[in-house]
């Protein structure tokens, strides 16, 4: 497969379509990591993204979408294909509802609910990245998940505009339906919320944003926690027997603990470490790579496995290492 600069000409005749060729991807993901792909486009309008939807099939181009790159891992070498972004990002309030679109800042969500005085979503203030992803992992935090507030989420199929329901998106711990369909683009989602106090939710919102911080500086250049926490009826009997009572908060257990006991902390490959004060916190401290970054959490997965018999599970996501697997 090749560069298509034909595609690429009539993609930046598309009305509501931005391309920017050879956009090096470390420029737009958290972790700052990441080689080039063949274009980036930022499509503003459902239109614009099936129209470039159906210029690249045209093409016969691999390409894939992404959000804000929060939680992105991307080869070293790059992407060889197209990049999609959808960056739509309206926040409508009628009523107790909130329509958004997929390129919303998850924050900006947050803030719009507190400053209408809906409940549901206060707790989840200071997670980064766009709505839409946050969908797609079902992002959460202090007992609040985004699946709990959804209504409905409309997407694109590749040939059609579609809804599903709450119950249709298959929710649970950190994923949702779309993980199996990648193929699928999330457009924009209906909440419902419930009224609450404005000023009561926003403190809430201001003391969280503050804890999380501290952890994660907006600076830093990290994916938040790294591993899913687990689920402690789920552990493997030599895990669940090591934790101590106090480390299971609401029937989850950090990751972070198996991984301190395990001696993350500080632990560095080439120019990527483990927070000393937090051991699920990886972060590129200014030089480093995705392989450097590959190794460390190669490393801490096999330290988990042999003394605890347990599998750690990424919440990042990986792109540019199987070309295969496109549109993911």
């Amino acid at each position: 497969m090749t560069f298509s600069h034909d595609a690429m000409h009539h993609l930046r005749q598309v009305p509501g379509l931005r391309v920017l060729p050879g956009a090096e991807l470390r420029h737009h993901t958290r972790f700052r990591l990441g080689g080039p792909c063949w274009f980036l486009a930022d499509a503003e309008t459902p239109e614009a993204f099936q129209q470039a939807y159906i210029t690249l099939a045209a093409a016969g181009i691999p390409w894939t979408s992404i959000g804000a790159g929060t939680n992105l891992i991307v080869n070293d070498a790059g992407y060889p294909g197209a990049i999609l972004r959808y960056s739509a990002s309206r926040i409508l309030v009628p009523g107790t509802n909130i329509f958004v679109d997929a390129g919303a800042e998850l924050n900006a969500l947050v803030d719009t609910a507190n400053a209408h005085a809906l409940a549901g979503l206060e707790s989840m203030a200071g997670i980064p990245g766009w709505v839409g992803a946050a969908i797609y992992g079902n992002a959460g935090a202090y007992g609040q998940s985004i699946h709990q507030r959804v209504e409905s989420v409309r997407f694109f199929d590749g040939r059609e505009l579609r809804q599903w329901s709450k119950a249709e998106c298959g929710f649970r711990y950190r994923h949702s339906r779309f993980k199996e369909h990648k193929e699928y683009q999330i457009l924009s989602a209906t909440l419902q919320l419930e009224p609450g106090d404005a000023a009561a939710l926003q403190a809430v919102s201001q003391k969280i944003r503050a804890t999380r911080d501290a952890k994660f500086p907006p600076s830093m250049a990290c994916a938040g926690s790294i591993f899913k926490n687990f689920l402690y009826k789920d552990l493997p009997d030599r895990a669940r027997a090591a934790v101590p009572p106090a480390k299971v908060i609401e029937g989850k257990v950090p990751a972070g603990w198996f991984l301190e006991e395990v001696g993350a902390k500080g632990l560095q490959v080439g120019g990527i470490k483990v927070a000393d004060y937090h051991a699920n916190l990886i972060y590129n401290t200014g030089h480093g790579t995705t392989a450097d970054l590959l190794a460390l959490i190669a490393e801490l997965k096999t330290r988990a496995w042999h003394q605890f018999n347990l599998s750690i599970e990424e919440e990042v996501q990986y792109l540019g290492f199987d070309t295969a697997t496109s549109h993911a």
